[in-house]
């Protein structure tokens, strides 16, 4: 099972640690676009325009300087940098050894910059949102669409995807359609908040839920291998699961709550 997550907004720089060294991440074959994407970024940095291309605020643009540093800037473990609500809620550096063995497998991370991480990857804190243009490269999302599919197909192997990327990281990489060699291998989770019998998505509820729901799969050490069997999975660890029809690009999971 491949966990793919959406990256957060907010991330933690650490104070001390080596220097980024891309040829020790995972995925190394990815390196040549992490390569460009790190040099376009750094070189956007210096530009007096930086914050208004990254789409930065003005009480944001000294997030300028997390990317001008991209090179010599420490790191720390991706599990510690990614801050937010669904990282609050899934709190990968506070589960078990076993569990944390597990995510390093079968988590990984949408990245703007990377690509592709796993929660043991060194990376630096850097600003760089998906629906950005880089000056040079383009669109994020599409220079990433050209290499990131075989990173995780090779990191899904034969076992299940189970996406949890926001609609601006699936952007990224969209799963290939089943076909008769080629059978569903792809869930996605949507949360939905119930109140009074009205069902609706609320970020905050979304996101946490998500955290949540890893954090339990990672715990318990599922490793369901079908949609059916994840939602399964999932009804035994406590939640209320409706699963949708199969269709050619996966199948959608609604899990449904009441409160936070």
């Amino acid at each position: 099972m491949l966990i793919l997550l959406p990256p957060s907004e907010g991330k933690t720089a650490p104070r001390r640690g080596k220097p980024l060294d891309l040829d020790g991440l995972s995925s190394p074959v990815l390196n040549d676009t992490r390569e460009r994407v790190v040099d376009a970024l750094v070189a956007l940095a210096g530009q007096p325009d930086a914050a208004e291309v990254l789409g930065l605020g003005g009480t944001q643009s000294a997030l300028v300087d997390l990317d001008a540093a991209l090179r010599t800037a420490p790191t720390a473990r991706a599990e510690t940098i990614y801050t937010g609500v669904l990282y609050d809620a899934l709190g990968l550096t506070t589960l078990t050894t076993a569990a944390r063995r597990r995510a390093n497998r079968r988590v990984a991370v949408v990245s703007s910059v990377f690509g592709l991480v796993r929660p043991s990857d060194r990376i630096p804190a850097y600003r760089l949102a998906g629906d950005v243009t880089l000056p040079g490269l383009g669109p994020v999302a599409g220079v990433w669409r050209e290499c990131l599919g075989d990173a995780i197909e090779e990191a899904v192997g034969s076992g299940l995807l189970v996406d949890l990327r926001s609609t601006m990281y699936a952007a990224f990489w969209r799963p290939p359609a089943a076909s008769p060699g080629r059978p569903n291998r792809t869930a996605t989770v949507r949360v939905l908040h119930e109140v009074d019998g009205v069902r609706k998505v609320v970020s905050h509820f979304n996101k946490a839920t998500k955290g949540r729901i890893v954090r339990d799969l990672l715990e318990n050490g599922a490793d369901p291998r079908t949609p059916g069997a994840l939602a399964d999975a999932l009804v035994d660890l406590g939640w209320r699961v409706e699963q949708g029809d199969e269709t050619v690009r996966g199948t959608q999971l609604d899990v449904v709550v009441s409160d936070v």
